[in-house]
């Protein structure tokens, strides 16, 4: 009986690591950015998605204005829309609007940070430097966790 208790104990604690693995979180003045990850890519593609979610603390607005990262060439805030026509299309934007006490969510299907021209695939496990330019809060360096699905809860979505 002590071997099986030991046994789901062992499984809970490794299940928990997993599931903190990739968890981080990063503070820019009044701007969190949780949990910034990216989606693994195959040899030979040449771009890859970025998403996190950023939350302002702060009582004015800011604007996310611009990212870079070493592993690609350039780096694009994106939007992705439906058209007319019913065809998804994605596009890039100047910026993107974080209210003062609120939250934007970059995610599949919606705004992300779109990595063109990479220069390796990205790999599952992989941290990835990216560096974040708010127009009000200045400019950090946060990790991608290179993960080969979307987290958890973007999973209960579907």
């Amino acid at each position: 009986m002590k071997l099986i208790h030991a046994a789901r104990l062992c499984a809970v604690v490794v299940a928990s690591l997993a599931a903190t693995a990739f968890a981080h979180e990063y503070k820019l003045g009044a701007i969190e950015i949780d949990h910034p990850w990216a989606r693994a890519t195959v040899p030979g593609q040449s771009v890859g998605g970025g998403y996190v979610k950023l939350v302002n603390e702060g009582a004015t607005a800011d604007r996310l204005l611009a990212a870079s990262s070493p592993a690609a060439a350039r780096v694009e805030l994106h939007t992705h829309e439906m058209g007319a026509d019913g065809v998804a299309r994605m596009r890039p934007v100047a910026a993107i609007e974080l209210p003062a006490k609120g939250a934007v969510e970059l995610k599949p299907g919606g705004l992300h940070l779109m990595l063109l021209d990479l220069k390796q695939p990205l790999v599952v496990g992989q941290r990835v430097p990216i560096t974040l330019r708010f127009e009000r809060a200045g400019e950090t360096t946060v990790e991608l966790a290179v993960q080969a699905v979307a987290p958890a809860e973007e999973m209960h979505k579907h």
